[in-house]
């Protein structure tokens, strides 16, 4: 038996796991990204972060490193092109990881490498045609079709969060205007949430916010309509509209029969799903829409970093 070192990059925190190739988690270790130090330093705690797990394999071998990082990345090289919540532009992060820690290293975006794991470890084992979608801070996305992820010409596929669904829309950080990320990620929930309870619509949301409008977050949009506000109820389930529209196209595209879909938001559960689902069957092909479930996914907070040890399962190794 060997094991696998899985390193999940996020903007907030750089997570890293020992685990086996059937995904039982040996160790784990977690750290502040803290990217306003630069790269050197986030570098540095990547590095340290998967020493630290490394230390604990007990004479175990470890065959190799996965790393799941936000892009756009070339994930030939292993380069971070760029990743605007690191401050990141072509970083070689393959290459001074193999160099670091002495192993073979496989980096891939992390909305990819956490549908691989939804479909090895997690919710959709044995699923050959797949779309994972997560949101929270971003939307990403992963899609498998006919068994393979679906990677483009330099991998960049699978972009969900910058489908355009409202041409006219609020700003996106791409560049573009109404892209799905712009409409429906946490930020955007909370900024419509508190644009509303600006402008003096009654919502429990403000008391939760201390009586700033500005501190209300996704998490505190979820709370509330749980809670029975109807304020927050209607951000969240404009927030699903938009989301079902894009997987309405997403469906006529690539006909998947399984939907994942996870980050911070989709813990809001039903108040998210029931709508989005809803969409679905409003607005897709009846045909295809009846065939296709939408579901969250299994793996939460592990999902980025047992994504990171499915890479190297399944590209370390050819």
């Amino acid at each position: 038996m060997t094991a696998l070192v899985g390193i999940d990059l996020g903007g907030t925190q750089v997570r890293a796991i020992l685990a086996t190739e059937d995904g039982r988690v040996l160790a784990r270790y977690r750290t502040r990204t803290a990217p306003e130090d630069g790269p050197e330093a986030v570098m540095g705690r990547i590095v340290a972060a998967a020493r630290t797990v490394m230390a604990q394999a007990g004479g175990l071998p470890i065959a190799g490193v996965g790393a799941g990082s936000p892009g756009p990345l070339d994930y030939r090289d292993g380069v971070v092109l760029a990743a605007p919540n690191l401050g990141w532009i072509n970083v070689p992060l393959k290459a001074r990881l193999e160099a670091e820690l002495g192993l073979p290293v496989v980096v891939g975006n992390d909305a990819n490498a956490a549908a691989l794991a939804e479909r090895r470890f997690g919710a959709a084992r044995g699923v050959d045609n797949l779309v994972y979608m997560t949101v929270s801070t971003g939307i990403g996305g992963g899609i498998i079709t006919g068994g393979r992820l679906l990677l483009g010409r330099r991998g960049f596929a699978g972009e969900i969060g910058h489908a355009a669904i409202e041409p006219h829309g609020p700003p996106c950080k791409c560049g573009n205007t109404g892209c799905l990320e712009a409409l429906a990620s946490g930020p955007a929930i909370a900024r419509a949430a508190a644009e509303r309870v600006g402008r003096g619509e009654p919502s429990v949301m403000l008391s939760l916010a201390g009586g700033d409008p500005k501190r209300i977050t996704a998490e505190i949009v979820a709370e509330a309509a749980r809670g029975g506000d109807s304020l927050a109820a209607d951000v969240l389930q404009n927030a699903a509209f938009y989301i079902g529209v894009a997987l309405v196209n997403l469906i006529h595209i690539l006909e998947p029969e399984l939907i994942l879909i996870g980050g911070g938001v989709a813990h809001a559960g039903d108040l998210l799903f029931d709508t989005i689902r809803s969409v679905v069957r409003q607005r897709a092909i009846p045909c295809m829409a009846a065939q296709v479930r939408i579901e969250p996914a299994a793996l939460g907070d592990d999902a980025g970093v047992l994504g990171a040890i499915a890479l190297f399962l399944e590209y370390g190794r050819t």
